[in-house]
């Protein structure tokens, strides 16, 4: 299952007491081995072996992927994986067994199976690889405006042909960023439909809909691409939503809201519910956009580790995607700042980090002493003039279910007590949810945190997060007098100049598969964005927040990557043709450059620097890659020529003529892996393709630190035609010292700057 921003053989938790009574409680050995216990479990990621339990059937949704699309239409292709489930299955019936046949974009299956079946599948030639359906998860007014991208910006007239694929946890049509007015019928490539559903109905802006689930249905959820968590009406409004003015949440953030591209359509595919968002029906959605004819995919989606290319139903998705000719934009995810954090890495899809913008939301405390801190929240509740009572957590533990002070002090739930917080603003030692204040029914709560405070979030209650100073000074207060009073103000906004910067919790590299591939590939806005919602949940989603709004203030590289995904529709309507590796290289190497001082993971938290749309429809000169670069790349990474034949269904050969390192992949930056602190040397090849002026002159210009030497040959490239391209090579000497070195190498002509990172790290011992 994934994040909303497979199963290796020995991977789950199985702790269901009922088999395990079942089996203990069996009269005799001979009983327990014929013991057969089919269990469906969603989510478990370890085995839990229980010492008396001797034959056990554990069943859960593998996917058994095959590569290329398999010939002849969706019936015939249902039987062959039906026939293949018959021969396999030991105890099930496989029509029954099959969730999903994967046909119209690529080869493959989902079905429920036992371990021992979903090795035998493994073994099989015309398997490319099996793994289980885990669970991932989900990783405006202003943000366009301050990367420059400002209402009045060029257009294309062909926006409006442009279909944005979004995968995420539905759409609310009602809102007036999908609204169809103005907007002719679909354009005439469009293959997809609007799933029936009751309460849900397409129009000429949402062209398509369609949802997937595969397991059980959760409590609240409904079977429809409505969206009744709001994260996938967020995402598609910042991607493509219409200009909406008066845009706010209860008058914070006011503005014009707008997707990146006002004028295109929009496909639904809604794969993420109320628990997470299950592999096979991301697999599922990927056969049916591909198909349908969206021209960018976007997925706010992501899993706990990076995984194998072919084992990671995104990468696979991305990978069939990039060979029709589609981009897919991903969030990076939340997991930073920790390094190799990053999750979302295939070289054939865009890595999107999360940035700030130049607004900041403070929430003013305010004492009965007349002093008063700034922390952050986004706070739409106003308290007024009154002051409350004020108490610490720490003074107010539940004993009668067992906390004390120690616990109390950082408002777990339920640690409360009732009779003591109830109606008061309570202090905690930790920011939390603000559930378990609301639950013990405090009026608002002060945070003390040690951590970055560079995003606010929203809380159930007046809420208000403060650094550990503020914090202090507002419990030396708690104790100077027997009354303690506080009130909370509403929400205001300050301009931050430290932007852009990474937030603190957008996922780093280093690429943990690949380390000489260079992720994220870059920056977007991700950090309090305003942006459509669902009027089907509250903004919060908790128990106790009843507050509804079209519109909310929300953060994560799930908003970062629909900025990005708006950002490379833009540059596709005006170069339909170029490639998906064209359109990434246009947008990596004219961001704008982002400060190593106020990131010191440096490329590993920004990738090539912040995106900038206004220059990424002119880049001068792309780093393009098509299909082969990239089965080529495979080979390197140790492939087989029979699985890339089953992936390409052409006759590609990983002899060592084919195989390119990770290094030479032609990729618009450059990552230089070290075994060791002492001094390395790597060559690099790469091809550029003249995209700006015909006839035109690019000379080399590097940056780089001390500890990093780069020479580039040949150092001037004379281009006498567009689509001409030209070769060169990049030798790097780096010696780290143990630093992460950045550098960079532009391709400067007078009017363009094509600039890629350059980046030495060595690994740790």
């Amino acid at each position: 299952m994934e994040q909303l921003h497979g199963f290796s053989f020995d991977g789950r938790l199985l702790l269901m007491a009922f088999a395990a009574t079942l089996l203990l409680t069996s009269q005799a050995a001979d009983d327990r081995k014929a013991f057969h216990s089919q269990i469906f479990i969603s989510q478990f990621h370890f085995d839990f072996i229980l010492s008396n339990i001797i034959y056990i059937h554990i069943v859960w949704v593998y996917i058994v992927y095959m590569g290329k699309p398999s010939e002849g239409g969706f019936s015939a292709v249902s039987q062959r994986h039906t026939n293949m489930l018959q021969q396999v299955l030991t105890n099930s019936d496989a029509s029954k067994s099959l969730v999903y046949s994967y046909h119209r974009s690529f080869n493959g299956f989902a079905a429920w199976l036992n371990q021992e079946e979903a090795r035998k599948f493994a073994k099989m030639d015309e398997v490319v690889s099996v793994f289980p359906s885990e669970k991932k998860q989900l990783h405006t007014t202003r943000s366009w405006d301050f990367m420059g991208f400002f209402q009045q910006a060029r257009r294309s007239s062909l926006e409006s042909d442009l279909v944005i694929g979004m995968l995420d946890t539905g759409i609310w049509p009602e809102s007036e960023s999908f609204s169809d007015e103005g907007f002719g019928p679909p354009p005439p490539k469009w293959k997809g439909e609007c799933q029936p559903a009751s309460n849900f109905t397409c129009n000429n802006k949402i062209i398509g809909a369609r949802f997937f689930r595969s397991e059980p249905l959760g409590e609240g959820d409904i079977l429809s691409p409505r969206d009744t968590e709001g994260h996938g009406t967020h995402t598609s409004s910042t991607a493509g939503g219409n200009l909406v003015s008066g845009a706010s949440l209860f008058g914070l953030g006011l503005g014009t809201a707008r997707g990146g591209t006002p004028s295109a359509r929009i496909a639904v595919y809604k794969i993420c519910w109320s628990d997470g968002c299950f592999d096979a029906d991301i697999l599922a959605a990927f056969d049916n956009a591909i198909a349908d004819g969206v021209d960018i995919i976007s997925l706010s989606v992501g899993g706990f580790i990076a995984k194998d290319y072919f084992n990671d139903s995104i990468a696979i998705g991305a990978f069939h995607a990039m060979k029709n000719g589609i981009l897919t934009s991903n969030s990076g995810g939340n997991s930073g700042p920790s390094l190799g954090s990053i999750t979302n890495v295939s070289p054939w899809s865009l890595s999107v980090a999360a940035s700030t913008i130049d607004r900041k939301f403070v929430t003013n405390v305010k004492l009965g002493n007349g002093e008063s801190s700034q922390g952050i929240s986004v706070n739409t509740f106003q308290l007024g003039d009154k002051l409350i009572p004020l108490i610490y957590a720490g003074d107010a533990p539940n004993t009668t279910a067992g906390f004390n002070e120690s616990l109390s002090r950082f408002c777990f739930p339920g640690s409360l007590d009732v009779n003591q917080v109830e109606g008061k603003i309570v202090l905690c030692d930790e920011i939390s949810d603000g559930e378990a204040a609301l639950s013990s029914g405090a009026v608002g709560t002060i945070m003390q945190d040690g951590g970055l405070q560079d995003a606010a979030f929203l809380f159930p209650l007046p809420a208000s997060v403060l650094d550990l100073n503020a914090g202090n000074n507002v419990f030396q207060y708690l104790r100077s007098t027997s009354n303690p009073e506080a009130t909370i103000e509403k929400s205001t906004t300050i301009e931050d100049m430290s932007a852009p910067s990474v937030v603190s919790f957008s996922s780093r590299g280093p690429n943990l598969i690949t380390l000489d591939i260079l992720k994220p590939d870059l920056a977007a806005p991700g950090v309090d964005i305003v942006a459509s919602w669902s009027e089907g949940t509250t903004i919060g989603g908790l128990e106790g927040d009843n507050r509804v709004s079209p519109f909310n203030i929300i953060s994560g590289t799930s908003m970062a990557c629909p900025h990005a995904t708006g950002a490379a529709a833009y540059v596709k309507s005006f170069h339909p043709t170029w490639s998906p590796a064209a359109i990434k290289s246009a947008l990596m190497t004219t961001a704008f450059p982002m400060a190593p001082k106020l990131n010191t993971d440096a490329e590993f938290a920004y990738g090539a620097g912040h995106i900038n749309p206004v220059n990424a429809i002119n880049p001068g000169l792309v780093y393009d890659a098509e299909e082969i670069d990239y089965i080529k790349f495979l080979c390197g990474q140790g492939y087989s020529t029979q699985n890339l034949r089953l992936v390409t269904g052409d006759e590609s050969n990983c002899s060592n003529a084919a195989k390119t390192a990770a290094s030479d992949l032609n990729y618009p930056s450059f990552g230089l892996l070290m075994k060791s602190q002492k001094l390395n040397t790597r060559v690099y090849h790469r091809t550029v393709t003249n995209v700006g002026e015909p006839v035109s002159t690019y000379k080399a210009v590097i940056r780089a630190p001390p500890g990093l030497e780069v020479t580039v040959r040949p150092a001037t490239l004379s281009f006498r035609s567009l689509g001409q391209k030209m070769s060169f090579s990049v030798r790097v000497k780096a010696n780290t010292g143990g630093n992460i070195l950045s550098g960079s190498l532009s391709w400067e002509d007078g009017v363009h700057l094509v600039r890629s990172p350059i980046v030495a790290f060595a690994t740790p011992s």
